[in-house]
């Protein structure tokens, strides 16, 4: 009886290691949520936007280096990153982005040519039904506030029209991993366990996802966001 029971209980661990190693996201995504959940106190609000299956583009404010992490942790689907090469071939963290698919890029100016390279990555990712991950400020933010998107966004939606998925992201402003009081990962993390707040929106049609009004949508739901994240830092004409 035991010998069967290691053996049904090896079976399994085997199993679960052959999953694992096929399909490595969903662990990694579960295991990130996890580290997110002990940093910080999270709330959540909106997750269900984002489809079930099929493709699509979520856009949100960029804060903080641990704006990847909070999203894709807190995503209940796998997201394809768009990210800055020199991050994507950091010497201790390539292996986990090209572990969970993000997609680097690099100005033209640097790297002729890597715009149009990974324009055609997101395109054959959307294709395949996945869900892409853009900051369309472009970097982070200098002063807490989001910044005015770029253009490459209505580029990615005129190649493949998908919905796209507006995120409002609240609480790291201040972190060390921003750029408050100095270049970010210049300063020591002073900060644990803080309020950090994520809100999705409803999903925007391909027609109407122009940058003003994706733009506006994200303020409005990082706005929210701050209600609950740091009120001390609200003032009252904004609350109301």
């Amino acid at each position: 009886m035991k010998l069967a029971l290691y053996g049904l209980v090896g079976s399994l661990l085997v199993l679960g290691g052959w999953r694992v190693a096929r399909s490595p996201r969903p662990l990694i995504r579960f295991l990130i949520y996890l580290l997110v959940r002990c940093c910080y106190r999270l709330r959540l609000r909106g997750r269900n936007a984002i489809p079930a299956k099929g493709a699509a583009v979520v856009v949100c404010n960029h804060v903080s280096f641990m704006d990847a992490l909070v999203m894709g942790g807190a995503s209940p689907r796998p997201l394809r990153f768009l990210m800055d090469r020199p991050i994507y071939e950091s010497p201790w963290l390539n292996w986990l982005f090209r572990l969970v698919g993000a997609i680097p890029v690099e100005s033209d100016r640097r790297d002729p040519g890597s715009v149009r390279r990974a324009l055609e990555e997101v395109s054959r990712a959307l294709r395949g039904g996945e869900v892409v991950m853009l900051f369309p400020e472009g970097r982070l933010t200098p002063n807490g506030e989001v910044q005015a998107f770029r253009r490459g966004l209505e580029t990615i939606l005129a190649r493949d029209p998908v919905p796209v998925i507006p995120a409002g992201l609240s609480g790291l402003w201040g972190s060390w991993t921003s750029h408050r009081d100095g270049p970010a990962l210049s300063k020591r993390p002073r900060r644990f366990r803080a309020r950090v707040a994520l809100y999705f929106g409803k999903p925007i049609p391909p027609r109407l996802a122009r940058r003003e009004l994706l733009e506006a949508r994200v303020r409005g739901l990082k706005a929210e966001a701050d209600a609950w994240a740091c009120p001390h830092e609200v003032s009252p004409l904004r609350r109301g």
